[in-house]
């Protein structure tokens, strides 16, 4: 790449991201009872006062405008504002309203989640998502959060990673509502759909224009076994429906996914055509597939082909799959907003490196003319990383779970000096390798 090649525009976005349930503390949801249930890796981790995020806002909105960060990307927490259906909590709403407008004075820009996987725990008792009634009970929750988004300019992100919900929560129960059954998920991916548009409606009574979009994780996929046909006709399913089927509802209108003995669904939603401003691509890694002959039929594998060696979390280092992805996203013909990327490091050494692989990724892209416009690492903060719990560390702050001291890993300097110089350096050309300094931030 030339060296114009390697620089970010002045408009390009550098933030960071967050969920409530993995930073705030003291939430009671259907994850508080699937913990309790001692359904996680480490059935005896509770999330708890996560980081306590919920108290520390004002010292973690510094902590990322110390990296240069220009957005910080939050969620809403369903279970706060609405723990009894029905009843809204006004000091909880005041509450995200004030964080909101803390994020505006420090010149970060909102992008506000308003729904990160967790629900109140009445929710799949009386109004689960393969249910129409979930879509009269989202409504009046996107209801009460509108006014809280009016003169922010925020970007508003209607779901996270919608089809990993639908596929540990309802095809292999490995978290709430811990269903496993492929007409059910196939009902509640429509009724997902369905609910985006509602967000798109009561946002827009409420605040005119507002740039709304999803939140997908994407995966590259390939073969496990290169020689196998079944292993590569799975790829081709798995691609376009685990990746691509929720942004094509929401460009065509038309819901699809076709996988044999597993779930499909081919239905026309109304009011989804045409129904986001943005396309939002999380990107980890990419799974090897291998077909099994019993149900599901499908294998997923990390492997480490390249000998880059996995990251802590067992995933591998994929870089080439995060352009391969933006590339595809494309075809939807809005702007791209990278709204999650990040790697479990647990000893801060690496973090560096793999940033400075992925963010020449996203030049590479913006070279082939997909309109890329923020990034946003995931996450400022070690969290609680949902069934692995308390064990990955993919923030650019290192947590100390017991004092909840914040203490920068050395990605810290090396994000902000991208983030502000606007140049993709390498890690070598910043103080990166460093140790750890303490937070200066109380």
């Amino acid at each position: 790449m030339s060296s114009t090649a390697l620089t970010f525009p002045a408009s390009f976005t550098f933030g960071v991201a967050t969920s409530a349930y993995q930073v705030e503390g003291g939430i009671e949801n259907d994850w508080s009872q699937w913990e309790r249930q001692g359904k996680l890796k480490e059935p005896h981790a509770r999330c708890g006062r996560a980081v306590d995020h919920w108290n520390r806002y004002a010292e973690d909105f510094a902590l990322a405008k110390a990296v240069g960060a220009t957005a910080f990307r939050l969620s809403l927490e369903w279970a706060r504002i609405e723990p009894e259906r029905g009843r809204f909590d006004g000091a909880v709403l005041e509450g995200y309203r004030e964080r909101l407008l803390r994020l505006r004075a420090l010149g970060l820009r909102p992008v506000v989640t308003l729904h990160h996987f967790t629900h109140p725990t009445w929710f799949h008792a009386s109004t689960p998502w393969h249910l129409p009634e979930s879509l009269e009970a989202f409504r009046q929750y996107v209801r009460q959060c509108a006014p809280l988004l009016e003169g922010l300019d925020a970007l508003v992100i209607s779901f996270n990673e919608p089809m990993v919900l639908l596929l540990g929560g309802y095809l292999q129960g490995l978290m709430p509502p811990g269903i496993t059954d492929g007409a059910k998920t196939m009902a509640a991916l429509g009724n997902l759909v369905r609910a985006h548009v509602i967000a798109r409606e009561e946002l827009g009574q409420r605040l005119g224009r507002v740039e709304l979009g999803i939140s997908q994780n994407m995966l590259a996929f390939a073969p496990d076994r290169w020689w196998h046909p079944l292993d590569r006709s799975l790829v081709r399913l798995a691609a376009p429906a685990y990746n691509h089927a929720f942004h094509e509802a929401l460009s065509s209108g038309h819901l699809r996914v076709f996988m044999p003995g597993v779930a499909s669904t081919d239905v026309r939603i109304e009011g989804a055509r045409d129904s986001v401003e943005f396309v939002g691509v999380n990107y980890y890694t990419r799974a090897h597939l291998r077909f099994m002959p019993r149900p599901p039929f499908i294998d997923f594998k990390y492997r480490d082909p390249d000998g880059r060696g996995l990251t802590d979390i067992g995933w591998e280092k994929r870089p080439e799959g995060f352009l391969q992805l933006l590339q595809e996203v494309k075809r939807y013909g809005k702007p791209v907003w990278v709204t999650e990327n990040g790697i479990d490091d647990r000893q801060g050494s690496v973090r560096p490196e793999y940033l400075h692989t992925h963010l020449r990724q996203v030049l590479a892209a913006r070279e082939a003319g997909v309109d890329v416009q923020g990034y946003l690492y995931w996450s400022l903060l070690d969290n609680f990383e949902w069934l692995e719990g308390w064990g990955p560390r993919f923030g650019l702050y290192h947590v100390d779970f017991d004092t909840l001291e914040r203490r920068p890993t050395p990605a810290c300097d090396y994000f902000r000096t991208v983030a502000t110089g606007r140049v993709l350096v390498p890690p070598s050309a910043t103080s990166a390798g460093g140790a750890a300094q303490p937070s200066a931030a109380r």
